[in-house]
């Protein structure tokens, strides 16, 4: 149940002409459904930079004085190559054409988004700051989508053996939502002119099937999983040492951990 004291306002970010009052704004407007970038690519680069654009026209007139977090994704790199084990906010941008059609949209459009909110600060002296979101697990992460963690929880709710389809190797890190709530804020407060950029997520790489064993033993399933037969190596896990040197920041919740209380949450 929501505080008396919360305020839900519906509106469109993309095409409204005023904003609330606040203090903390968190800008996180953007649809990740990967099935969308598929069949409706340029639409969905639209929306993420209609509501980035339209929200930074209206910032130096209603935000003014509010601390700005935009929430990215650790998508703007591009590829991750194979011999980086933990990505830097340092690393330059690779090429969009390299990566999967159905990211490129995504990509671009993140990126545009971000060099508009850098705008704020540089043009406007707006206090921003933006968060680069890599993967995540908690009780609300949709479970029939593209997030393989999220679809092997899902089979073992129903008792399903988790089946991993991909015949190379995919390295990916998790930090629970609990922490995404406190490194979200954590880094909002450190919102400047100069707009200080942060990773956020683990940096505590594991396989996507030692992912799927990991969740099997959680519910007491089974597991298939495909031989690999492919050199690539898909990697997308995040330094954040800025994050934990800068701001103290820490993952208090280990993956084991997330996996359990995230599938506690669901079942109780």
């Amino acid at each position: 149940m929501l505080s008396p004291r919360v305020e839900l306002i519906s509106a469109d970010i993309g095409i409204v002409d005023s904003l609330p009052d606040a203090d903390l704004i968190i800008h996180a407007a953007a649809s990740t459904d990967a099935a969308q970038y598929m069949t409706r690519p340029l639409e969905e680069r639209r929306n993420i930079q209609a509501a980035t654009y339209n929200y930074c026209r209206l910032a130096p007139k209603f935000h003014a004085h509010s601390s700005i977090l935009y929430v990215s994704s650790g998508a703007v790199y591009g590829v991750q190559p194979d011999n980086l084990l933990k990505i830097p906010e340092s690393y330059a941008f690779g090429a969009i054409e390299n990566l999967p059609e159905n990211k490129r949209d995504y990509t671009f459009a993140k990126r545009e988004a971000e060099r508009a909110i850098i705008d704020l600060g540089v043009r406007h002296g707006l206090s921003v700051s933006i968060a680069r979101c890599f993967a995540f697990v908690g009780p609300w992460l949709p479970r029939n989508q593209h997030f393989a963690i999220g679809n092997f929880i899902e089979d073992g709710l129903c008792g399903r053996a988790i089946t991993v389809k991909a015949q190379h190797q995919v390295v990916r890190s998790y930090m629970h939502a609990d922490d995404l709530a406190e490194w979200l804020l954590t880094i909002a407060s450190d919102a400047k002119p100069d707009c200080p950029i942060y990773n956020l997520g683990s940096d505590d790489a594991i396989s996507i099937r030692d992912l799927a064993v990991l969740v099997a033993q959680e519910f007491g399933v089974k597991t298939n999983l495909p031989m690999i037969t492919e050199a690539i190596i898909d990697r997308y896990v995040p330094s954040i040492d800025k994050a934990k040197n800068k701001l103290g920041l820490q993952i208090k919740i280990d993956l084991p951990s997330a996996i359990r209380f995230t599938v506690n949450a669901l079942i109780n």
